[in-house]
């Protein structure tokens, strides 16, 4: 089986103005998080939906997937977790706990606040997942990348040919992930970052898949009015 977790673990402390984390706000006519699900949804190829957020926004959550996406039987409501890698395993056991993994079973892990995420990215995502087990959604660096490890002084200026930036969907075979979460040591769950960390931790490959500069990440209040502006001109 193929799924999407839709990770809406987070309260969005950067946003700032708003006690409401910022996947729940209103993008357009509807909550952000709504407008990603959505993207989801369409793709035939995607087995079941399951979304995680805090524990208090779970109930709110269902309410606003039957109001805007009613009559869908498969989009699942769940707690995420204390981190995003929490929230990640908690996924992985729901789907363990009730529909079995084997080796074949496909995970695509996605912001919830991505909500421009293609129909061409999901599928390259379901590909590179089910040939080489994992894969990240990257858009080459534009600006130069300067290293400081003290914060103050510059350390060193890298080739920006060689670097990149990581969006999502991050896809794996959920089998192969589930072993090497696992076989991690406690000092190396310790500086997880997401979920690639941990294939690149154990030296396994992780293959790129080419993002879209649109496929943005809503985090501070410019982001969003960027959001409402990418929304407007596609409507046009």
């Amino acid at each position: 089986m193929i799924f999407a977790a839709i990770l809406a673990g987070g309260i969005g402390s950067r946003m700032g103005g708003t006690d409401t984390p910022k996947q729940f706000l209103t993008l357009g006519d509807k909550p952000v998080i709504i407008h990603t699900i959505e993207k989801f949804v369409i793709n035939s190829n995607i087995d079941k939906i399951i979304v995680l957020t805090p524990e208090n926004y779970i109930t709110h959550t269902i309410h606003l997937i039957e109001k805007h996406i009613p009559k869908n039987d498969n989009i699942i409501v769940i707690e995420g977790g204390e981190t995003r890698n929490d929230t990640l395993m908690n996924s992985i056991i729901y789907i363990e706990e009730n529909f079995g993994i084997d080796d074949d079973s496909i995970i695509l892990t996605h912001d919830s606040v991505r909500p421009f995420v293609t129909h061409r990215i999901i599928e390259d995502n379901i590909e590179a997942a089910k040939r080489y087990g994992a894969c990240d959604t990257v858009i080459p660096a534009t600006d130069t990348i300067v290293e400081s490890i003290n914060g103050t002084t510059i350390e060193s200026i890298p080739v920006r040919d060689y670097y990149y930036q990581g969006q999502t969907p991050q896809s794996f075979n959920i089998k192969k992930l589930f072993n090497l979460i696992n076989s991690l040591t406690e000092e190396e769950s310790n500086i997880l970052t997401d979920a690639c960390k941990i294939f690149t931790l154990k030296d396994e490959d992780v293959y790129l898949v080419d993002g879209e500069v649109s496929n943005i990440k809503i985090t501070y209040p410019y982001d969003l009015k960027l959001a409402n502006t990418i929304l407007e001109d596609g409507n046009d």
